[in-house]
């Protein structure tokens, strides 16, 4: 994503993208983690924090932002309002951090876990 201002020319890569938009989503509640977007024998591995961006694409069409979620949610919730909640998370965080606005966000449940109860 290229911004320009008086000074010059402003780029954010789509990898400092993913990781705003994957902090966000795992702030947000329900979300046990993040998932790679392809899911192997209809098993969703859950990506370590370091690597929860490799769950966010970023795409820029024509000066918008489009970001596809790939989470993993707690077995119990309502899937649903968890992905309202995550979209909405993630458009606000990205727009403050970048000062334009996200075209869409969409979200792809990859699958549930039941949380341990220790």
């Amino acid at each position: 994503m290229t911004n320009n201002s008086p000074l010059g020319k402003i780029h954010v890569s789509p990898r400092a993208i993913s990781s705003i938009a994957s902090d966000a989503v795992l702030s947000c509640y329900g979300v046990v983690g993040m998932a790679p977007a392809t899911v192997r024998d209809g098993l969703a591995e859950i990506l370590q924090v370091e690597n929860s961006h490799r769950g966010v694409d970023v795409d820029v069409v024509d000066g918008q932002i489009i970001v596809d979620l790939y989470i993993v949610i707690e077995y119990g919730t309502r899937i649903s309002e968890v992905a309202h909640n995550v979209m909405e998370t993630v458009k606000f965080a990205v727009e403050q951090a970048l000062g334009m606005s996200v075209a869409e966000v969409n979200v792809h449940v990859q699958g549930l876990r039941v949380s341990d109860q220790d």
